[in-house]
């Protein structure tokens, strides 16, 4: 094992999109195998409806599960699979945490989150966000019948596809003063997260750094941190 941390957002597992799942095993199998930490920051699945609706699953849950004997694995939920629980978390072999968490790495703190919190100029979003994240509607939902689950989810995709076509790019992005205020309130050196779909480095004046992890498409994204090299982001769309 190595000091080597990995950090990865968006892969978006669908059974409609197996080079991703495939995409996603060898990475499990290579880079984080060998790995000290793996950190999820959300939106591993396109979609998930609760632990008992999944799809085929046996390479993910192989991979988490082999590695899990020798990395630690840790779980931040996205916008997609924000109703991932403890039956999968132990069957696959990794830990759920909440987000915002903080780590230290280098001597720097580093901020963990899945990045969406930021999008603050997307009122509906946030306000669909805040509906979906509390405890008595994920019970309510989680208690309904599978095929009523499934219903609701697609008329929930249609709507926000439906919404996100009126929207401008600028208001679904993160918005500059919830990222200044993310640094100053949670007083951290580095924030990193994904959600986005826009891969790159930020660098502001005051030292501060924003990673943004990208989607897995058309291949793999991931930052790495290690002790020799301090952060690299691996991404064939970021220079």
């Amino acid at each position: 094992m190595t000091d080597e941390y990995l950090f990865i957002s968006d892969c978006h597992l669908d059974a409609s999109r197996p080079e991703v799942t495939d995409a996603l095993t060898v990475f499990l199998q290579q880079q984080a195998s060998t790995a000290h930490c793996l950190y999820i920051l959300g939106d591993l699945f396109e979609v998930w409806l609760g632990d008992d609706a999944t799809f085929e699953l046996s390479p993910i849950l192989a991979a988490l599960q082999q590695i899990a004997k020798n990395t630690e694995v840790y779980f931040i939920a996205g916008n997609r699979d924000f109703l991932l629980g403890e039956n999968f978390a132990t069957q696959a072999g990794l830990s759920i945490v909440t987000e915002p968490l903080s780590i230290e790495l280098g001597g720097q703190a580093v901020l963990l989150i899945h990045g969406d919190s930021l999008c603050t100029d997307d009122h509906d979003y946030q306000e669909f966000r805040k509906m979906v994240r509390d405890p008595l509607w994920q019970s309510t939902f989680l208690s309904k019948p599978l095929t009523e689950r499934q219903q609701i989810a697609a008329q929930l995709r249609q709507d926000s596809v439906a919404a996100m076509a009126q929207k401008s790019m600028q208001i679904m992005d993160v918005n500059q003063q919830a990222v200044d205020a993310c640094f100053r309130t949670q007083s951290v050196d580095i924030i990193v997260h994904g959600h986005t779909h826009r891969p790159a480095i930020h660098r502001y004046p005051d030292n501060n750094t924003r990673y943004v992890l990208g989607d897995w498409n058309p291949g793999p994204s991931y930052l790495s941190w290690r002790e020799d090299q301090g952060f690299k982001l691996v991404d064939s769309r970021v220079p």
